[in-house]
C-alpha cells in the first residue's frame, strides 16, 4: 500500500512538467508545420470597417524562426513598404522617403499597417515557443476537429505584446485554428479564426485568417494565403536591408 502511494505521489509530482513538456512540443509542432524549413507566399488582406474596406496584398518570405521579409506589392501607394525581421532586429523600408527605419520593441503592439493586426503579429519579433511557459489547459471542437486548448504565458523577461494567449491546436494535423489574445489587465483584446483548410505548397493548412477586436463591432482583418512554397532553399543574404529596396 505505501508503494502505491509512493507511486501515485510521484506521478502527481511529475505530471505538471510532462504536461508543460508537451504543450511546448505541439506549439513548436504546429509552428514548424506553418513556417517549414523556409517558405515563400503570397497573400491578400482585407480590413474591413463599419463604412468602408480596403484590400492589399502581399508576399513573403521566411528561414527559419529567426529571418522573415515582407513586402507590400498592392495597392500602389502602399507598393514597395517592406518589413524585415533578422533575428531580434526589426527593420522597415519605407520607399516614398527612401529611409531604412528600425523599429524598436516599443511599436510591436501597433497596428501593422491600419490592420487589426500588431507588428508583432506579422513580422513574429517574439517568439511564440522560447517566449512563452506553455501549457495545455482543455480541448474541444473547432472546425469539427478535436483541439488541444493551450495556455501561454510569458517569461518573466520575455519582450512580448500579450500578457495571455489561449491557442487550440488540432490533435491531428497541428492545425492552429483559434487564438485569443489578452492585455496585462488579462482582458481579451482580440480573437483570431483560422479557417477554410485546404492544402496549399503540399501542406493541409488553414488558408482564412480573421483577426476580430473584440470590442470593435463590425471590425475585422482578413488575412488569405493564395499561394505557399515550403522547403525551398533561401540563403540568410536575402534577409539585409539592402535587400529591403530590390524585392518585389
Amino acid at each position: 500500500m505505501q508503494h502505491i502511494l509512493v507511486t501515485v505521489g510521484l506521478l502527481l509530482f511529475v505530471s505538471p512538467v510532462v504536461n508543460a513538456q508537451d504543450a511546448k512540443q505541439i506549439v513548436t509542432k504546429a509552428e514548424d508545420n506553418i513556417r517549414g524549413l523556409s517558405s515563400v507566399t503570397e497573400m491578400t488582406i482585407q480590413i474591413k470597417r463599419p463604412t468602408w474596406t480596403r484590400t492589399m496584398s502581399m508576399k513573403g518570405w521566411s528561414k527559419g524562426e529567426q529571418y522573415s521579409m515582407i513586402v507590400v506589392t498592392a495597392p500602389a501607394k502602399d507598393a514597395g513598404t517592406v518589413f524585415l525581421k533578422r533575428v531580434k532586429e526589426i527593420w522597415n523600408w519605407l520607399p516614398n522617403i527612401e529611409r531604412v527605419v528600425k523599429l524598436p520593441p516599443s511599436m510591436m503592439a501597433q497596428s501593422w499597417m491600419g490592420t487589426d493586426f500588431t507588428n508583432d503579429d506579422l513580422v513574429k519579433a517574439s517568439s511564440r515557443i522560447d517566449d512563452y511557459n506553455h501549457k495545455i489547459v482543455g480541448d474541444s471542437l473547432i472546425e469539427g476537429r478535436k483541439c488541444w486548448k493551450i495556455q501561454m504565458i510569458p517569461l518573466p523577461a520575455a519582450a512580448v505584446v500579450w500578457s495571455k494567449v489561449n491557442m487550440w491546436i488540432d490533435q491531428r494535423d497541428y492545425l492552429e485554428l483559434r487564438l485569443e489574445f489578452f492585455d496585462e489587465d488579462n482582458k481579451l483584446v482580440n480573437v483570431m479564426q483560422c479557417s477554410d483548410i485546404r492544402t496549399i505548397g503540399g501542406r493541409v493548412m488553414p488558408v482564412r485568417l480573421e483577426m476580430i477586436p473584440v470590442e470593435k463591432k463590425g471590425q475585422e482583418t482578413i488575412i488569405t494565403y493564395n499561394s505557399a512554397v515550403f522547403n525551398q532553399p533561401i540563403s540568410i543574404d536575402f534577409f539585409t536591408t539592402q535587400n529591403m529596396k530590390k524585392v518585389k
